[in-house]
């Protein structure tokens, strides 16, 4: 693995795996007076949504997928698409 020219601030680690060592061994309530408190926001609002998919269809597509240096889930998208606008849904998709 590449070693990382950036030091971690409490750990002064190097490299994830020296962070990890690191913070397998110590408790981040021992560095209170080195943090800074940060506001951040989080959308829990997925656009992603969950369909059942046929376990061989599955491994069939993250075949042509990987062959395509696609994921399986961007090619699914590629196709579903296409077919919805060969339909004539073409007003529900941006191209």
């Amino acid at each position: 693995m590449a070693r990382n020219t950036n030091v971690s601030s409490i750990s002064k680690a190097r490299s994830i795996q020296e962070m990890a060592e690191f913070w397998d061994t110590h408790d981040a309530t021992d560095f209170d007076n080195q943090t800074q408190e940060v506001e951040f926001n989080i959308d829990l609002c997925s656009r992603r949504h969950y369909i059942a998919i046929d376990p061989d269809l599955l491994g069939r597509l993250r075949e042509l997928a990987a062959s395509r240096g696609l994921s399986a889930g961007s090619l699914a998208n590629l196709w579903l698409q296409e077919r919805a606008l060969a339909q004539g849904n073409r007003s529900h998709f941006r191209t």
